[in-house]
């Protein structure tokens, strides 16, 4: 078996401008384009979120204290 020629992907190329138009190819790379970069800054974002546990708990006493009264 072969694989794929170039002359096979110029023909694949050539039937999805035919198919959808450059200017939905276009959006479509724009999108996509937004989505990857907004993906790898969230990736990329390194600074763990922020947790105090001491006062969440103390949170959360004062509201079984609540309860109980």
């Amino acid at each position: 078996m072969e694989g794929i020629s170039i002359t096979k992907l110029l023909v694949i190329a050539v039937l999805i401008v035919l198919l959808f138009g450059t200017s939905k190819l276009r959006t479509l790379g724009a999108d996509l384009g937004a989505a990857l970069k907004g993906f790898k800054k969230t990736v990329g974002d390194d600074t763990p979120p922020v947790q105090n546990t001491a006062d969440s708990s103390a949170a959360g006493q004062q509201n079984v204290e609540k309860k109980d009264v």
